[in-house]
């Protein structure tokens, strides 16, 4: 121990900085005042390591991911936390390791999830976030990140058609909701606040039964209990019924309970589809309930002049949760949401904790979010979001979400002409959700009954083991009400060209054609 201790407190600036394998973090800066030059190697190296992680991300030669079940990858990789410092040289070779291993999020064969690609100004933005490495709550201690959150946000609300009003980045869409939920809660009951549970009527909250699950997890977080959450059914293309809303919303009051909350979805996880808008909120308006929208996936419409419309009437909402990091492709993670009323944040969740939020300070302290907030300390996620939005303009952005509906546009053709080996569950989907079921050469040809779809059901996990195993493709897949397994395959990287939906069908017909 005392020979480490002794290795740890040699910082030398003689040190050869051409092989800094055999430093420690105590030769770097700022444990050695000295260390510049040796920390400026240690991290160009790692800038190779990132850029050659880039570079690959971006081959289409390359694999999408090197899979192995978790024990096996127990066994290739050292999980463990040394009770002695590792030499810089470890320290590389497992950030060159720890990427091999990663899944590629931003290759053009990963189709898998709602948040795909791999923007590099935005990755640019967050290198810097780490640098800067701030906390958010206060105009003290992140002058220039606060400003440039209030200025972004207040864009984004007038896209929306809120014209004052207040928004908060949050830690992803299920937080932004639960804020949406918590923040309409004091507004309606704001004795709830001091008096708790107590001080409300039974609330009752309504989603659609395709929605995210987060609004039931909130009604478990907020003490509503998620039988209170109503999931009301949709139509057949995965819309919620607003003549049903109505109906259960009688049902509850009926039974002596108050509707107050309805979360309508703008762009649902699995579909795609957007909950009619004005329908809902004309029974808000009826039943004094507060209008949300989810419009975490689809809030990436509103940039574009075309795609706009499937948000017809959003200002009519009280709050929208829109999240950057999904069909705009900021670097994960990104989520906003926005109220139309200003100062509601700060009404809810202000507890005055002066230790930490002085009121007498040199400068406007209504710049300060700490105390508007839940959380207390806030990562920096605006700065990648700006420097993405400015490196585009709105112009550039609108091309971004056109392309990514013209290549689903183009994904759903080709699905169409080999309609043998693909068959579209939903044939016009809303958005870039695109899902499917692919059919072996064994069952193409024959009378599709509940049977096939079932069969069709069993095949999907086998299909998407081999894409794993291989490496070569990602398409994500889940069952659906009376659905069986199927594929959704999700098109939000900027990159993915037509060739690569071309590849798509050929390599899932070539894995898969014998199931």
């Amino acid at each position: 121990m005392n020979e480490t201790k002794e290795t740890i407190s040699n910082n030398k600036e003689t040190t050869d900085i051409k092989d800094i394998g055999n430093l420690l973090f105590s030769d770097l800066l700022p444990v050695n005042e000295n260390g510049y030059e040796m920390t400026r190697e240690f991290l160009m190296k790692i800038v190779d390591i990132l850029l050659d992680f880039i570079k690959e991300s971006n081959d289409r030669s390359t694999k999408v991911i090197d899979f192995h079940q978790p024990n096996q990858m127990k066994q290739l990789f050292d999980f463990t936390i040394p009770e002695n410092p590792k030499n810089i040289q470890q320290i590389l070779n497992d950030c060159k390791q720890c990427l091999k291993y990663q899944v590629k999020t931003g290759h053009p064969h990963y189709f898998n999830q709602l948040s795909c690609g791999l923007d590099i100004v935005s990755m640019a933005g967050e290198w810097l976030t780490a640098t800067a490495n701030t906390n958010m709550f206060t105009y003290e201690i992140a002058p220039i990140f606060i400003l440039m959150e209030h200025f972004v946000l207040e864009k984004m609300r007038s896209i929306i058609g809120f014209p004052d009003g207040d928004s908060i980045l949050a830690p992803g869409g299920a937080v932004s909701n639960l804020y949406a939920i918590i923040v309409a809660r004091h507004t309606m009951f704001p004795e709830y606040k001091t008096k708790g549970l107590k001080a409300l009527p039974q609330l009752i909250l309504f989603t659609s039964e395709h929605s995210h699950y987060s609004t039931k997890g909130a009604g478990a977080t907020c003490g509503f209990g998620t039988d209170n959450v109503i999931e009301v059914p949709c139509d057949k293309n995965g819309r919620m019924i607003p003549e049903e809303l109505e109906r259960l919303v009688k049902e509850s009051i009926e039974k002596g309970h108050r509707p107050f909350f309805v979360n309508c979805t703008c762009g649902t996880t699995v579909l795609g589809a957007f909950d009619p808008i004005n329908p809902l909120a004309d029974i808000c308006d009826k039943y004094n309930m507060w209008l949300h929208i989810d419009a975490a996936w689809g809030g990436g419409c509103l940039l574009s002049r075309k795609h706009r419309h499937r948000l017809g009437g959003i200002e009519r909402a009280q709050s929208v949760t829109w999240n950057p990091h999904k069909l705009m492709g900021t670097l994960l993670q990104c989520s906003t949401v926005h109220f139309k009323r200003d100062k509601l944040l700060i009404d809810c969740n202000q507890m005055c904790a002066d230790y930490l939020f002085q009121q007498d300070k040199h400068y406007d302290v209504s710049y300060d979010t700490g105390d508007k907030v839940i959380q207390c300390g806030r990562h920096n996620d605006i700065f990648k979001l700006w420097l993405m939005w400015r490196s585009k303009g709105d112009t550039g952005y609108e091309k971004h979400i056109d392309h990514l509906f013209d290549m689903t546009d183009y994904l759903v053709k080709r699905l169409k002409e080999e309609k043998d080996k693909f068959h579209l569950i939903w044939p016009e989907p809303e958005c870039v959700n695109v899902c499917f079921w692919y059919v072996p050469t064994r069952l193409r040809g024959v009378d599709k009954t509940r049977e096939w779809e079932l069969e069709l059901g069993r095949i999907t996990p086998l299909l998407k083991a081999r894409m794993m195993n291989e490496g070569t493709l990602m398409v994500g897949y889940q069952p659906l009400g009376d659905k069986p397994n199927f594929f959704r395959n999700i098109i939000s990287n900027l990159g993915v060209k037509s060739k690569d939906i071309d590849y798509l069908i050929s390599e899932m017909d070539r894995m898969g054609h014998d199931l």
